[in-house]
């Protein structure tokens, strides 16, 4: 057994969908979680850039003694991972990887559509995970960068995010797609929106969960799992508590107290 807790980080609040299934996966672990607020989205920023926030929010939560640490961006998992795998000595689980596999489980015709922000979109990390596993799947792209500030807003059902949805998905419906992944973690957010605009024949492949049980898996076959019952979670973020807090609370259904963290001094 280890009690210690596992590590989460995004660039903002998408990462909580990850902290959803966590929980609901392993219900006696002990979680911290880290929202980079200040900086979010990170989706329009430099693959350098988002390397270097990356280090620092990996730096912090070492310093909380985390077991391991789950990557919940798609930003950082399609243009980070291999350098921060390489960088620290410590399990880290990405989630364009458990997407991928999820998106295969489910689809039928091979048609399959991916959304993300830019640069996720730039990285073609989806598209070539999924070739390579099969080669006869056809795979249509779309940066949906409003997404995220919709998502950090609360803005999720109302009449701003089915305009916004109308519009960035309409190219992927005229495909024929029978699959749609999100490829970011603040999507599943809008997942009721994006699923009612995209209707009933396509399946909406939502990573977290599919991550989720990677990382349990990997804590059992190393004898890692926590005995907590239940598990505490922790959350801190980089600015905006207050609005964390509230979007927090209720999208995991348990009263969050975030805390804030200077993390340029990491």
């Amino acid at each position: 057994m280890d009690t210690r807790p596992i590590g989460i980080f995004d660039s903002g609040v998408g990462g909580l969908t990850v902290v959803r299934e966590v929980i609901k996966a392993m219900p006696l672990e002990d979680t911290i979680y880290f929202g980079d607020t200040a900086r979010v989205p990170y989706g329009s920023k430099s693959k350098e850039t988002v390397t270097d926030f990356s280090r620092q929010i990996m730096r912090f939560l070492i310093s909380k003694n985390v077991k391991a640490i789950i990557i919940a961006c798609n930003t950082v998992s399609s243009n980070c991972y291999n350098i921060l795998k390489s960088e620290f000595d410590i399990p880290i689980i990405e989630v364009v990887n458990p997407g991928v596999e999820s998106c295969l489980k489910v689809t039928k015709s091979n048609r399959v559509g991916v959304i993300g922000t830019a640069t996720t979109i730039k990285s073609h990390a989806y598209e070539e995970r999924l070739k390579e596993q099969r080669n006869n799947i056809v795979v249509f792209q779309k940066p949906c960068p409003l997404f995220v500030p919709l998502a950090e807003e609360g803005f999720t059902e109302n009449d701003i995010a089915k305009l916004t949805a109308a519009t960035y998905l309409k190219e992927l419906k005229d495909k024929n797609i029978d699959s749609l992944i999100l490829g970011c973690t603040h999507y599943p957010l809008l997942k009721k929106t994006i699923g009612e605009y995209m209707g009933m024949d396509v399946k909406i492949v939502d990573p977290a969960a599919e991550t989720a049980h990677k990382m349990k898996d990997f804590l059992t076959s190393q004898n890692m799992e926590g005995d907590k019952n239940p598990g505490k979670h922790v959350f801190y973020c980089s600015d905006n508590c207050s609005q964390f807090n509230e979007i927090c609370s209720k999208n995991l259904g348990i009263e969050c107290h975030v805390h804030k963290v200077d993390i340029e001094k990491y």
